[in-house]
């Protein structure tokens, strides 16, 4: 299963489907030149197979090839661009 991407002006989001049946997915929204990180959620089904930093992954190579920052919102997006000093060039605080 590959992460896809959702994205116009205002929204998007990075989701994972199965079968047409979205299983994963992380929604975000543009202020300016932001992704505004507002909400994850994976399904059970994929509980401890790192869906979920998969997601953030993604948005992070998004944010690199566009050269735009990331706020985190979602508390567990939050959580995973503030552990790790790898995400520093794309944090926005």
């Amino acid at each position: 299963m590959t992460i896809q991407q959702e994205n116009n002006s205002e929204r998007g989001r990075f989701f994972l489907e199965k079968d047409g049946k979205t299983l994963a997915e992380m929604i975000y929204v543009w202020k300016q030149e932001l992704m505004v990180i507002e909400h994850t959620e994976v399904d059970a089904s994929l509980a401890g197979q790192g869906v979920g930093k998969q997601l953030v992954n993604a948005a992070v190579d998004y944010a690199r090839a566009h050269h735009i920052r990331i706020v985190p919102v979602c508390s567990y997006a939050k959580k995973v661009l503030e552990r790790g000093s790898e995400y520093a060039d794309v944090l926005k605080h």
